[in-house]
């Protein structure tokens, strides 16, 4: 067996199949990733190989097939944990997909972004899943999808002709912002975001048509435009709370915008959930486990991450460049941080 093989000869499927007690045509699957093998069976192979030494190079294997073993993920901000999510999300699509997934974090840069989009395409990617950066162009996108498959995750990009995988913005601030509505709440403001994000735009659009549906007037000022970031958060409560009537419900544009909201709340000795209600959208893992608990609006992070590989995996397979969407649902999440869970309602 071992032993018998000669040190200075490279191990063979052949040797491998020996080892294992197997034929070389299932060796071959096993190295394929192939759902047709047992698990025992390739249990039983993968020990042969590390008992053999064998490596097995999926570069040259994707030479002899003429198509790469590799996809690119192209983060936006991969310090958000929602970003962090999504990546793990796409990750466990891939798993036994035979393919290899290479992860950038661009930080927000469309430089860094067309730097890395430019190594992953060097090194033979067969296909991006693209989180696109602020102020990415739609041409960029067109450009780049006439060269390989490409699937643009959470953020729309009005003009680009792609496959999308987004949450339902609209109906999500909705109805969070029908939630404080029913608690009693009136004066209430939308925190976080950029004016020129699509997002924004979106989630905007949903408190507004909430607020209107309620007979209730959106004051410009209550709008506070921030970086969607714990800092951006902080910094922009802290505006909304120095002026002489602040608003009694905040809907904010994510999570970590909430979170650093409830900060801002905190360190001007006041309390959420029990002074002003916050609401996120997301539902990271963060959400469950700051205090007090954020009430948010759940997307589903890994999900929408699994949609976006599947719809590339088809792509890359089937060679077909035709343009998916999927819109996930948006659903309210209610813990402490709105006051409903403290009983607590506003007086109309």
């Amino acid at each position: 067996m071992v032993g018998a093989r000669s040190a200075a000869r490279p191990v063979t499927i052949i040797d491998i199949a020996r080892e294992a007690g197997v034929s070389k045509s299932t060796v071959s699957l096993v190295l394929k990733m192939s759902p047709l093998v047992k698990d025992e069976t390739r249990q039983r192979v993968t020990a042969a190989m590390d008992a053999l030494g064998y490596v097995y190079n999926r570069g040259a294997a994707s030479l002899r097939r003429a198509r790469s073993d590799i996809v690119g993920m192209v983060i936006n901000d991969l310090a958000n944990p929602f970003f962090a999510e999504l990546a793990i999300g796409i990750e466990r699509a891939l798993q036994n997909s035979g393919v290899i997934p290479f992860i950038a974090n661009t930080a927000e840069s469309v430089v860094r972004q067309a730097e890395v989009v430019r190594s992953m395409r060097e090194h033979g990617a067969a296909g991006l899943i693209l989180c696109p950066a602020l102020d990415t162009d739609a041409a960029e996108i067109e450009r780049l999808g006439s060269h390989l498959p490409v699937v643009l995750a959470i953020r729309r990009i009005i003009g680009a002709r792609a496959s999308l995988v987004v949450s339902d913005n609209v109906a999500g601030a909705a109805r969070a912002t029908e939630h404080l509505i029913n608690l009693g709440h009136r004066d209430i403001a939308f925190l976080g975001g950029i004016g020129h994000m699509v997002v924004f735009q979106d989630r905007v659009a949903g408190f507004t048509r909430a607020m209107n549906q309620a007979g209730l007037a959106v004051q410009p000022s209550l709008i506070g435009e921030s970086m969607p970031t714990k800092d951006g958060g902080f910094n922009a409560m802290s505006r909304l709370l120095s002026v002489d009537r602040r608003p009694t419900a905040v809907v904010c544009f994510n999570d970590v915008v909430a979170i650093g909201a409830m900060l801002a709340i905190a360190r001007y000795g006041l309390a959420a959930g029990r002074d002003i209600a916050i609401v996120g959208f997301d539902d990271t893992t963060e959400a469950r486990h700051v205090s007090p608990a954020l009430t948010t609006v759940s997307v589903d992070t890994g999900g929408l991450g699994e949609r976006a590989a599947q719809i590339l995996l088809r792509q890359i397979n089937e060679g077909e460049r035709r343009r998916d969407t999927y819109t996930g649902e948006a659903r309210l999440v209610v813990r402490e941080s709105c006051g409903a869970r403290l009983g607590r309602r506003i007086a109309s």
